[in-house]
């Protein structure tokens, strides 16, 4: 015995979604990301990036970017 299909009552829309975002819902990540960053190229934090010279130097370079 086949096992019957349902069909749909009402068929799909082919319209586009239109979703608003609130302004909280983009300042809030871009306000964490900028905390971090901050946190990250904080000068009186920079001994503790004292094992690889690499890394060091490449926090550096994005400290010089991110000042001007």
């Amino acid at each position: 015995m086949p096992a019957r299909t349902h069909t749909r009552p009402h068929p799909a829309t082919t319209g586009g979604v239109d979703i608003r975002l609130p302004w909280w819902a983009l300042a809030l990540p871009a306000l964490a990301f900028i905390a971090l960053l901050a946190l990250i190229l904080n000068p009186s934090d920079a001994h503790a990036a004292g094992g690889d010279p690499a890394i060091r130097l490449l926090l550096e370079r994005v400290q010089q970017l991110v000042a001007r």
